[in-house]
């Protein structure tokens, strides 16, 4: 049994989860809703990449679904690899984002803390880019 520490994150989108999925779908809309992640996404030789303060960094997506399952893992520029549970959920006509914070061995309260917030400031902008009509 794990004893990692987990949280979810969510935000309710007034957009179809349809619609919701295939935009956090596309690893190429990443800079739009996560730039904490990074502000260049890129598609080279089958994998997609991210620019990264640290490096350049692997991104890895499940395959499309029909259940809303966006799960993906990075690989860091420092060879780490972390596993990022994200669902799209139904919810009645409308979205919910749900991001599964995990705390990584050894990390402090402070910087999971830090983290949350980060999330949370994504998802926030998530909601804002989606629920925003386009020019």
């Amino acid at each position: 049994m794990s004893t990692t520490e987990s949280r979810h994150l969510s935000v309710h989108i007034d957009r179809p989860v349809a619609e919701v999925y295939a935009f956090v779908a596309d690893p190429g809309n990443l800079p739009r809703w996560a730039p904490g992640l990074g502000t260049s996404v890129v598609r080279e030789g089958g994998g997609w990449f991210v620019e990264t303060p640290e490096g350049r960094a692997r991104l890895t997506f499940a395959p499309r679904n029909e259940y809303g399952v966006l799960d993906h893992e990075v690989e860091t520029p420092s060879g780490e690899t972390v596993y990022v549970p994200l669902r799209a959920i139904a919810d009645g006509h409308g979205s919910e984002v749900v991001f599964t914070l995990r705390r990584s061995p050894g990390m402090t309260d402070a910087d999971f803390e830090r983290d949350a917030g980060l999330v949370s400031a994504d998802l926030a902008l998530l909601k804002k880019v989606l629920e925003t009509p386009s020019a």
